[in-house]
């Protein structure tokens, strides 16, 4: 079935998102260093995000409260409240860090604007996305935009059935196996990987190698090249 419906990722694959988590981390890992040393750190920072995802969802204000969790929780209670400053005043950065496309973003974007119908589908705080899809200056070529909590079969069934012709005749492009490829390809899209610099733990999954339906690309510069192959 011909392809008419083309669903974008944001975060790391139109724009860098997790270069900044990592700065952060770092900014993180120097506060606690005399509580905890940075391995042993990051994992109990991890293992907090995953237990806040059901409360806080993704985004920068649930991985702020989970650093904040992590520093209460390495001190046994006693990080100072200065910490907790520095904690905040770091998210707060990462609020107002600047969009940073990716390379080949807006090319790939507006070669296949004219021709197909565009959905942004991304996870992520709803103002936070909002912000960075204004300042990317790519806003304007998308037909649709999906910012939701979380990336199942189902989001996709219905995202594409609202924004285009149904799962069957669109394709997901993004940087995560977990979210943008294995449950769009579910849903009967077509699911493209672009894997980007950094790939944060809780995105892993492993590829599907048999699905029909399963593409990898180096980057976006190949996304129109391989979209127009499938047509």
């Amino acid at each position: 079935m011909t392809i008419t419906t083309i669903g974008f990722d944001a975060d790391d694959t139109l724009w860098h998102n997790e270069t900044f988590f990592a700065i952060t981390q770092e900014k993180f890992a120097n506060l606690l260093r005399d509580h905890a040393e940075p391995d042993h750190l990051m994992d109990r920072l991890l293992a907090a995000e995953r237990r806040n995802l059901g409360h806080y969802g993704f985004g920068i204000k649930g991985f702020t409260l989970s650093m904040i969790e992590t520093a209460i929780d390495v001190t046994e209670g006693r990080v100072p409240a200065s910490v907790i400053g520095e904690i905040l005043e770091a998210g707060r950065e990462m609020l107002r860090h600047p969009i940073d496309l990716m390379p080949d973003a807006e090319d790939a974007v507006r070669n296949l604007a004219p021709d197909y119908t565009l959905v942004l589908i991304t996870k992520g705080d709803l103002l936070d996305q909002e912000r960075k899809l204004a300042e990317s200056g790519l806003g304007e070529l998308f037909d649709g935009i999906e910012i939701v909590s979380a990336k199942t079969r189902a989001t996709y069934d219905r995202a594409f059935a609202v924004h285009g012709d149904g799962a069957q005749r669109a394709l997901m492009v993004g940087n995560s196996m977990k979210s943008d490829v294995l449950p769009a390809i579910d849903a009967g899209a077509w699911g493209v990987f672009c894997p980007s610099d950094i790939e944060w733990a809780l995105e892993r999954a492993d590829p599907p190698e048999d699905a029909a339906r399963f593409r990898r690309i180096g980057a976006l510069g190949e996304l129109p090249g391989l979209v127009r192959s499938l047509a």
